[in-house]
């Protein structure tokens, strides 16, 4: 598929975590973060571990993506350390299915080239702004200053 190379893997212990960078050769703009994950586990044989994806990052003009990742034996011991946000992205990738029906978006209808809804409405409130005058009232208004002078 692709090449995984090795930036560095670093052993930190007193975050009890290791952590890896690795660049992603012929991947620029097409992978996700899930597969990056398999591809790390199915790489390092970290199987049963917690891998987390801390940074995918692309290159300009490259095809080549730079990838961080945190790897740690124990989940409850990754909770404490990393962001809750990160978790959540995390699970929300993991089940996209079960995200969509919850929120039940309201159908769209579709509209037809000919139609224009915007032009209705500004219509109808111009129509309600000015209130007709009768073209004797206007006359009757406009004498009754010059008799006063």
């Amino acid at each position: 598929m692709s090449l995984i190379e090795t930036v560095s893997d670093v052993n930190n212990t007193f975050l009890s975590r290791r952590e890896l960078i690795c660049n992603f050769a012929g991947l620029g703009g097409k992978l996700k973060k899930l597969e990056a994950i398999d591809m790390i586990s199915k790489e390092f044989k970290l199987d049963g571990k917690v891998i987390i994806p801390m940074k995918l990052q692309t290159h300009v003009g490259k095809p080549l993506i730079t990838g961080t990742f945190y790897v740690y034996d124990d989940e409850k011991l990754a909770k404490e350390h990393v962001n809750p946000a990160i978790f959540s992205r995390l699970e929300k990738a993991k089940n996209p299915a079960e995200e969509t029906p919850a929120k039940e978006k309201p159908e769209v209808k579709a509209e037809e080239p000919g139609e224009d809804k915007k032009e209705e409405p500004a219509k109808e409130a111009k129509a309600e702004e000015k209130p007709q005058e009768t073209p004797k009232e206007t006359k009757a208004e406009e004498e009754k200053p010059k008799e006063s002078e």
